[in-house]
C-alpha cells in the first residue's frame, strides 16, 4: 500500500477537527450576513456558495441575508439618479425604492441563489415581504447640531428598521430542506416597502429562530485592538468596555450592537469574520483556531 502523502493527511486532519463540530451543530440553525467584496469576487462567490452547500449537507440549517449598496449605487447611476447620504444612511425616495427592489430582491437575490444552486444547493429566494416575514417601521433620524434648540427630525424616505419578524415561511423552508436567502426589504403596515440594514434583519431572523450563531461576513479580519490585532474570543461585557473605550467605533458599531442584542435575546454566539477569506465559514465553524471575532455571554 502506497505511503499517505502530507498532502491526504492534512485532510484527514481536518476532517477529524470538524467532526466534534458538525456532531454538536447538527440540525442547529445559523443565520448569515452576507455582504463586502465576498459578494463581488467572483472566486469567493463560488467558495461562499459552496460553504453553504456542505452546512446545509452536514445537518445545518443556514439562512442566508445579503446586502447590495454596491450594486444598487451602481444601477442609480447607470439611470442617472441622484443618490444623497444623511448620516451613512442613503435617501430612498419611491423612485431609488424601485431600483433598491430591483436590485436586492431581483437581480442580487437571485444571482446568489443561482450560485448556491449550480453548487448542488436548493436554495429560495425572498424579500421580507414574502409571507409576512419582517414587519418594518420607517426609521426615525435626528440631527443635533450646537445652534439648534432641538433635534431635527429628518425624513430619509423608505428607510426601515425591524418592528417583528414573522418566521413562518422560513420554518416551511427549512422544513422542506431548502436554503432561504433573503433580501432586507420589510414592509411596512401600510403596505409600504422599505429598505433595511442587512446586519439588522440577519440579527432580528437569529434572535426570533433561537439561532446557535449569527455570523456577519465583513471585510475585516473581525474586531481589532489598539494595535490592529484581532481579537479572536469576546464576552459582551468585554465588548461594551470596547465600545467605551473607543476601541470599536465607525462601522464595527452597529456591527457589534447587533451582536450584543442578538445574544441578549437567546443566539448562542455571534461571529464576525472576514469575508475575503476563502471558506471563513468552514474555518470559523468547523476548526479549532477559527477565522474572525467570536462574541459570547
Amino acid at each position: 500500500m502506497p505511503e499517505m502523502d502530507q498532502h491526504s493527511r492534512n485532510v484527514a486532519s481536518v476532517l477529524t477537527e470538524a467532526l466534534p463540530y458538525i456532531q454538536r451543530f447538527h440540525g442547529s440553525t445559523l443565520v448569515v450576513k452576507y455582504g463586502g467584496n465576498a459578494m463581488v469576487d467572483e472566486s469567493l462567490k463560488n467558495t461562499f456558495a459552496r460553504d453553504i452547500v456542505l452546512l446545509k449537507l452536514v445537518g445545518l440549517n443556514p439562512i442566508v441575508v445579503h446586502g447590495g449598496g454596491p450594486q444598487i449605487g451602481e444601477l442609480l447611476q447607470r439611470l442617472n439618479i441622484p443618490t444623497r447620504f444623511v448620516n451613512g444612511m442613503r435617501v430612498t425616495d419611491s423612485q431609488t425604492m424601485d431600483v433598491v427592489e430591483m436590485v436586492l430582491g431581483g437581480l442580487v437575490n437571485q444571482d446568489i441563489v443561482s450560485i448556491i444552486n449550480r453548487n448542488g444547493g436548493r436554495a429560495v429566494g425572498i424579500t421580507g415581504k414574502d409571507g409576512d416575514l419582517v414587519r418594518a417601521r420607517k426609521l426615525s433620524m435626528e440631527q443635533v447640531a450646537p445652534e439648534m434648540s432641538a433635534p431635527e427630525i429628518l425624513d430619509i424616505g423608505h428607510v426601515g428598521e425591524v418592528a417583528r419578524v414573522n418566521p413562518g415561511i422560513l420554518n416551511t423552508l427549512i422544513a422542506e430542506n431548502f436554503i432561504p436567502v433573503i433580501a432586507p426589504i420589510g414592509v411596512g403596515e401600510d403596505g409600504e416597502a422599505y429598505n433595511i440594514n442587512a446586519d439588522l434583519v440577519a440579527g432580528h431572523i437569529a434572535r426570533t429562530l433561537n439561532a446557535e450563531k449569527l455570523i456577519l461576513l465583513t471585510n475585516t479580519p473581525g474586531i481589532l485592538d489598539q494595535a490592529g490585532e484581532t481579537l479572536t474570543r469576546l464576552s459582551s461585557r468585554q465588548v461594551n468596555e470596547l465600545i467605551g473605550s473607543g476601541v470599536i467605533s465607525g462601522g464595527m458599531l452597529p456591527k457589534t450592537r447587533c451582536a450584543l442584542d442578538a445574544l441578549e435575546d437567546g443566539v448562542t454566539s455571534v461571529q464576525i469574520i472576514d469575508g475575503t477569506v476563502p471558506h471563513a465559514l468552514l474555518l470559523e465553524i468547523f476548526t479549532d483556531a477559527g477565522c474572525g471575532t467570536k462574541i459570547t455571554l
